[in-house]
């Protein structure tokens, strides 16, 4: 039920609006002054609801009385919801959100990943295209997805039935991406909570070459052994703690055979997953709590390591290697698609996780403000992680009396556990630093882990809310069991080999062709009108013309770059000492296909299951349903000035 009513003013403003949702009913008082009534509709919008909404299209009410009949004064409506479904939980701080999208777009790969990619790729000349690519790329795809998500206020599968129905597909294979995602991603924590276990003695583990994992060619070199030279032979004992120890990867041959679990991972892993589940079993109401320690706490672990780091003898050698640009390698292609594809994986847009975020924040909240903040704080992350990173590498080479690019050759997990975590040995205090350093990883990582099993959560709650609406802890403790199991595979002595093969192939592929799909479908079949239409009934204001370009065409030509580029020239795969047979390719193919293969599938179930002739199918299948079409309405608008 709508109601629409008359509006009193005389060129005056609203001093005081308050509104306020308690037991499905909700109350409003408008305060105007008397003078001349004019009166105006409202006007529709391209989901079907009026444009006046103090909250969201999604909530609503149903009907109202009011009280108070003297003329000229002040009147209160009281509306009853008729929804059947609880209204939608909300954030309960602005900062919940800020902080959880933050947490999500800063994650490991801010540490690890950017400082190589960096150095490897011009050092500062690399800075161009990286800003390039996130100025026409990244930040208007992450944008877009905040503003869907806001307005429609549903997951990544039930918002398709606003939108393009028949791309209802990309939802699902979000979802399997995510639990690819979750059955590596959470294994690289438990390898840090391993650290962090170990970190709590005198002496680290990791400094001598007396246990029972090191080999003969262990060489303990501490910036105290003056007559220990370094040579081509020469293992640290970082390294053999790291392969021997912690992923004895030496007891499996390959991917062929991995061999055992590793018991003391399956607990540390088993830890990290009972954690993850108690953050986000209650919803947003409890990560959003959660977030304050584990978004805020790297930043102040990356300070402390920034200063300490800057004191260390050579640490310039490291900082100047890092920023001296090469401008030549501007010229390859390759320096153009590492930071397209570093942009694009950092923001994270296309794994349901800024949908589901975006569909909790109040209907007027200012998304374009937040994506902007969201977005700089992450670039700027990754660019002081690089200093974190190359003031220990310039140490490194400095004490190993060699050159910073031979110390820095190891990258991704390697670079934080085998030369960091040496780097730390060599450090005083070398024990507090280790703690906090490992902490660091881990909460980076489970910021991360947060968003991308609740944009699976969102999605499933949204699309099967009678089934799972009243279910979250028993349906989150399930999806928490699948992922351990999944896992388990990782926790084998050759875990490690089935990391780096997800890594390479079950996700990156799969997500780009998704989000592709994604902006072709808002922009060229929902329409960049409609859409700019709808964000500026949330906003108050309309995207520029840039945004409207690059949403229409900079957005797909970026993500075709990455796709192509990527079948094109497909990575030769290696892992320490084991290069990836041919067989293993087509594996890692066929997993990615597999969670891509649901958007044709459902492409095709919804032309056969819809009615009418091919081209009346067809027709539906692109259209946005209209609100209630699927069931009872269970929306409603109300417009509550009243005097």
């Amino acid at each position: 039920m709508r109601l629409n009513n008359c509006l009193g003013k005389d060129g005056g403003e609203h001093e005081k609006e308050q509104e306020s949702q308690e037991n499905g009913r909700l109350v409003a008082d408008s305060i105007a002054e008397k003078g001349q009534k004019t009166c105006s509709g409202p006007g529709q919008v391209s989901n079907g609801y009026p444009s006046t909404s103090p909250q969201s299209p999604r909530d609503g009410a149903g009907a109202g009385t009011d009280r108070g009949s003297t003329p000229g004064t002040f009147r209160t409506l009281v509306v009853q919801q008729t929804s059947l479904d609880p209204p939608r939980e909300t954030w309960s701080k602005k900062m919940d959100f800020l902080l959880s999208v933050i947490g999500y777009a800063v994650d490991l790969g801010n540490v690890w990943r950017f400082p190589y990619i960096c150095y490897q790729n011009g050092g500062g000349a690399f800075l161009l295209p990286y800003l390039l690519m996130a100025v026409f790329g990244g930040v208007p795809l992450f944008y877009m997805e905040l503003a869907l998500g806001q307005f429609h206020r549903s997951g990544c599968i039930s918002i398709w039935k606003h939108i393009c129905p028949i791309f209802k597909g990309i939802g699902f294979a979000i979802c399997i991406i995510a639990l690819y995602i979750a059955f590596y991603y959470n294994t690289i924590m438990a390898w840090a909570l391993y650290y962090l276990l170990s970190s709590f003695r005198a002496t680290l583990p990791w400094t001598t070459c007396t246990n029972q994992w090191n080999t003969p060619n262990c060489t303990q070199y501490l910036s105290t052994d003056l007559n220990v030279s370094w040579t081509d032979n020469s293992i640290s004992p970082a390294e053999e703690f790291y392969i021997r120890q912690v992923l004895q990867v030496h007891l499996s041959p390959g991917l062929h055979q991995l061999g055992w679990v590793s018991w003391q991972l399956a607990l540390c892993l088993l830890f990290i997953f009972t954690v993850v589940y108690f953050s986000i079993w209650k919803g947003v109401k409890t990560s959003g709590k959660v977030v304050w320690v584990t978004a805020t706490f790297p930043y102040l672990v990356l300070l402390i390591l920034l200063i300490r780091g800057a004191t260390l003898p050579g640490a310039w050698r490291g900082v100047v290697f890092y920023l001296k640009p090469d401008w030549g390698k501007l010229l390859t292609t390759t320096v153009w698609l590492d930071a397209a594809a570093q942009i694009f994986f950092s923001l994270g847009p296309g794994f349901g996780v800024l949908l589901a975020f975006a569909s909790y924040n109040p209907f007027h909240n200012n998304c374009y403000k937040d994506a902007l903040i969201t977005s700089s704080v992450n670039c700027l992350t990754s660019f002081l992680s690089g200093f974190v990173i190359f003031t220990v590498l310039g140490y490194m080479a400095e004490m190993r009396q060699q050159r910073v690019e031979t110390v820095a050759k190891d990258a991704g997990p390697s670079l934080l556990f085998i030369i960091y975590a040496e780097a730390i040995a060599n450090m005083p205090a070398a024990t507090f630093f280790a703690i906090i350093f490992f902490l660091m990883i881990i909460m980076l990582g489970l910021d991360s882990t947060f968003a991308g099993l609740e944009g699976v959560i969102t999605a499933m709650l949204d699309e099967f809310p009678h089934l799972l609406a009243r279910r979250r802890e028993w349906f989150v403790l399930g999806l928490v069991c699948v992922c351990y199991l999944g896992a388990l595979s990782t926790l084998t002595y050759g875990g490690a080999f089935v990391v780096k093969l997800f890594e390479e192939y079950a996700t990156g592929p799969a997500v780009i062709t998704v989000v592709f799909l994604e902006v072709i479908a808002v922009s060229w079949f929902y329409g960049t009108t409609r859409f700019c239409n709808d964000v500026q009934l949330m906003l108050g204001f309309a995207p520029g013309v840039f945004w409207r370009v690059c949403w229409v065409a900079i957005c797909p030509c970026f993500l075709l770059f990455i796709i192509g580029s990527f079948l094109a020239f497909p990575p030769e795969v290696r892992l320490f000492d084991y290069l990836y047979p041919f067989w293993t390719t087509v594996l890692g193919y066929c997993i990615g296909v597999s969670s891509f293969i649901c958007v044709p599938s459902y492409m095709v179930y919804h032309l056969v299951t819809t009615k009418g002739t091919f081209k009346q199918r067809l027709l539906k299948s692109i259209t946005p349903e209209a609100p209630g079409s699927s069931g009872p309405q269970r929306d409603t608008i109300v417009i509550t000035n009243a005097v």
